[in-house]
């Protein structure tokens, strides 16, 4: 056990600690993670004039973080780890400034024993088990890394960091402690809520459904989005995930609403298929479109009128008698795009400029309204 002298705190029936721990403490009770899918950061070649202001040995930093779906964090940033790092550096050649004033917030799922003073039921000794990784970090996690990647640099920090340990919150409590700290101050990118929301935040089965429709539109190798998409705000894609998922939601609802729940569970079983089905098609449909850089089909106000217009397509193949999750079948629904919208369409500098001009909402409203109208002919 680790023993530190501690504050405990009771807020609307809960109870935490203010502590403090020495940067080597901290530093071997604490385990860095990341939310993601595949195991392993993304790896992003660090910039040399960065990498030799900073001295930040990436590959030894990166062996150090897990990534899975049971984390909550963001993907790192390395240019603010560069920049943490760089003024903890600073802040100990001035010594006129503290590097980390403000506490980081901890959480465990290991219980703490707390020993209250005798003259003070609140003061006391907080011990903590000795185990490495039985720390998380809710926020923090950047001040943390950066002061790691400098003892791992042989740097002697020195210095007491301040701390708000959890050890009674369950993995709901969590996330939306997470969210509510992150989402205003830190500007968490809207998608990454997107995937918390789906899986941990809110247990609510067409928005999980959606998360998972998108990874997979995303993650599949045979997808004609794949890579496209920007899963938790971050990747190389050009794509949001979270506008998507909103479209992907309403388009389960208008399904739940219409054809209700024998219609919805029917979809919910093969919503993966049809949706990478779907986007095969579009991509045999538009087929100049989809593999030119002079169009704009696979862009976030696109994609969105295409889902927009999905139950009509659904409702087109079983009107042809066809499965409306098959591929041959969503193609034959779909195939009056071809002749009625065509390629051009989509041309960034052509017709699709004119229609940008109302505005991106605009744009949505407008497609989807010409795709009906043609699968109607």
């Amino acid at each position: 056990m680790i023993t530190v002298p501690a504050h405990r705190v009771k807020q609307f029936g809960l109870e935490f600690y203010q502590a403090s721990f020495s940067a080597k403490d901290i530093d071997r009770l604490v385990k860095f993670e990341v939310l993601g899918y595949a195991g392993g950061m993304p790896k992003e070649p660090p910039k040399a004039k960065r990498a030799s202001r900073a001295r930040v040995n990436w590959e030894m930093l990166e062996k150090r973080i897990a990534e899975s779906e049971g984390a909550y964090q963001r993907p790192v940033i390395r240019r603010k780890i560069e920049e943490l790092a760089t003024y903890y550096r600073e802040c100990k050649e001035a010594g006129t400034l503290p590097a980390i004033p403000g506490a980081v917030i901890i959480t465990s799922e290991k219980r703490f024993t707390f020993t209250p003073m005798a003259s003070h039921h609140d003061l006391g000794l907080l011990q903590i088990p000795e185990e490495h990784g039985v720390l998380r970090v809710l926020d923090g996690q950047h001040r943390l890394l950066a002061l790691h990647a400098l003892t791992q640099a042989g740097e002697v920090m020195g210095i007491e960091v301040p701390a708000v340990l959890f050890d009674t919150l369950d993995a709901r409590q969590t996330v939306e402690l997470f969210v509510t700290i992150n989402a205003k101050h830190t500007r968490l990118n809207p998608s990454h809520i997107v995937s918390l929301a789906g899986r941990k935040l809110y247990p609510d089965p067409n928005q999980a459904l959606a998360h998972d429709v998108i990874r997979s539109l995303n993650e599949d190798e045979t997808s004609p989005l794949h890579g496209e998409i920007k899963m938790l705000g971050t990747g190389r894609g050009k794509v949001s995930q979270a506008p998507l998922a909103e479209e992907i939601v309403d388009f389960l609802e208008t399904v739940e609403n219409v054809g209700g729940s024998a219609r919805i569970s029917e979809l919910r079983q093969g919503a993966k298929r049809f949706f990478l089905n779907y986007v095969k098609a579009l991509a045999g449909v538009f087929p100049s479109a989809w593999a030119g850089r002079k169009y704009s089909i696979k862009t976030g106000a696109a994609l969105r009128a295409f889902i927009r217009v999905a139950p009509d397509v659904m409702a087109r193949a079983r009107e042809l008698r066809k499965d409306p999750l098959d591929l041959h079948a969503i193609r034959e629904a779909i195939k009056p795009w071809a002749t009625r919208l065509g390629d051009r369409r989509f041309e960034t500098e052509g017709e699709w400029r004119q229609k940008l001009a109302g505005g991106t909402r605009g744009t949505v409203e407008t497609l989807t309204r010409e795709l009906r109208e043609a699968l109607r002919s």
